[in-house]
């Protein structure tokens, strides 16, 4: 079962194990983590889901899509490495991610 790291704005970690398939956000919503709101449940139709992907791990979890692009324009403090946790599905490859949570959400 993959495992990620959530890293909140102040410094503590949530670790939780997700299914293979199911997406960053709905792991965080399973299990609570502090600050991923998905106030529209993962239909990539606001940005209340947004995480920074460790720079470490960027390669793996791809570039996002063209939708998830303009909905980052909604998100709080856009960096180069924000996504929107909705949009990451966990696989083996993924295995270990580390995803900081950024100080509020949209």
């Amino acid at each position: 079962m993959p495992h990620i790291t959530f890293v909140s704005a102040d410094g503590s970690r949530h670790e939780v194990d997700a299914a293979a398939g199911a997406t960053v956000m709905e792991s965080a919503i399973k299990h609570m983590v502090p600050g991923i709101e998905a106030e529209c449940g993962g239909a990539c139709a606001c940005a209340t889901c947004h995480v920074y992907v460790d720079e470490a791990w960027m390669a793996k979890a791809d570039s996002p899509e063209p939708m998830e692009e303009d909905m980052l324009d909604f998100a709080y403090d856009v960096r180069p490495t924000s996504r929107l946790s909705c949009q990451i599905k966990m696989s083996d490859a993924l295995d270990g991610i580390v995803v900081h949570v950024p100080e509020r959400q949209a």
